[in-house]
């Protein structure tokens, strides 16, 4: 009975194991911006990314990562010009758009950890959205969007904004498609000025299905047991 619990137990370990060594495939396609300022053309701006530990980075660009996925866009680091309106600069108003997939045959992923840093102040504002959708079967998992205001909005105030959240997708996938698009403007306030808005930092942490979470765990917790009963 014994011999049956350890072959049970490594055989769990071996099966998440195997499926975490699999890994996963980020492409991100695109990490780019555009800023504006009055009677110019629009000036782009190439925006550097972490692929959990390879980077900085410029898209486009692939990596297999055996770990869970992490993807950091570093908006405030963007060449030649960070994702930023006001504060002494002549830019008005700009985009940031990023979009990546990931792609495996292992164990589906449940959600992602959202963060956003940014910072606000008298007329700045930070409008986002964020689509999540499935590449095998196109259905929408996550469809979200926000916005964050200076004190020159009603209910605004200024200072750093941002949120840190566990984002949940509509349904468990191993092949995502996320598109992601910030808006950053001072709404026509003169440039340079005191109004500002600006995209410090976007970063996401994904979640794998919990399910395999728990084999391993009850595998390492079972483990653990039999080595509490071999020391007495």
């Amino acid at each position: 009975m014994k011999g049956l619990k350890i072959l049970g137990i490594a055989l769990s370990i071996t099966a998440v194991s195997a499926a975490f060594a699999s890994g996963w495939t980020v492409n991100v396609s695109t990490s780019r911006g555009t800023l504006f300022q009055p009677s110019q053309p629009g000036v782009n701006t190439n925006v550097p990314f972490i692929i959990n530990t390879s980077g900085p980075l410029n898209s486009p660009a692939t990596v297999f990562v055996s770990g869970l996925p992490q993807i950091t866009f570093l908006t405030a680091a963007g060449v030649p010009h960070p994702i930023l309106t006001g504060d002494g600069t002549s830019f008005t108003g700009g985009t940031y758009t990023a979009a990546y997939t990931i792609t495996s045959n292992k164990a589906p992923l449940l959600g992602f950890n959202f963060v956003v840093q940014g910072f606000v102040f008298n007329l700045g504002q930070i409008i986002w959205t964020k689509k999540v959708v499935d590449l095998r079967t196109s259905q929408v998992l996550y469809n979200g969007s926000g916005v964050f205001s200076g004190v020159g909005y009603s209910g605004g105030a200024n200072g750093n904004v941002g949120f840190a959240q566990y984002i949940p997708l509509a349904r468990p996938s191993s092949n995502v498609q996320v598109i992601e698009t910030f808006i950053v403007h001072i709404d026509g306030a003169p440039a340079p000025g005191d109004s500002i808005a600006s995209l410090l930092l976007v970063e996401q942490d994904w979640v794998p299905e919990p399910a395999s979470m728990l084999v391993l765990s009850a595998g390492l917790a079972g483990l653990a047991a039999l080595r509490r009963r071999a020391k007495k």
